[in-house]
């Protein structure tokens, strides 16, 4: 599927917070074909609003919620995907492109 996003000349950029290293063992190990930015500081998580509380088994903490926005080339936000699914999400989106 990448394949289409390049034909429409769309860029994928995947952003966290863990580290450099992170990323890379990540990448290697799933064989992602795009770049995966490392948000270290939360500096994009912070600006895009994806910081949120989360509760699990009980206990509150902060995490990032799963988000996908479409930037076009001027760098506009021209569609936002709050809380994704991975399941079906890649075909949404492209069918969102121009």
């Amino acid at each position: 599927m990448i394949a289409e996003f390049e034909k429409k000349q769309a860029t994928i950029v995947g952003v966290s917070r863990d580290s450099v290293e992170s990323h890379r063992k990540f990448k290697e190990k799933y064989g992602f074909p795009f770049m995966l930015l490392a948000d270290t500081e939360s500096q994009l998580c912070d600006a895009f609003g994806v910081i949120v509380e989360k509760n699990m088994y009980g206990r509150i903490t902060k995490g990032v919620a799963r988000a996908t926005f479409l930037i076009d080339p001027k760098g506009t936000i021209v569609k936002v995907w709050p809380k994704v699914k991975v399941e079906g999400h890649a075909a949404e989106v492209l069918a969102s492109l121009p």
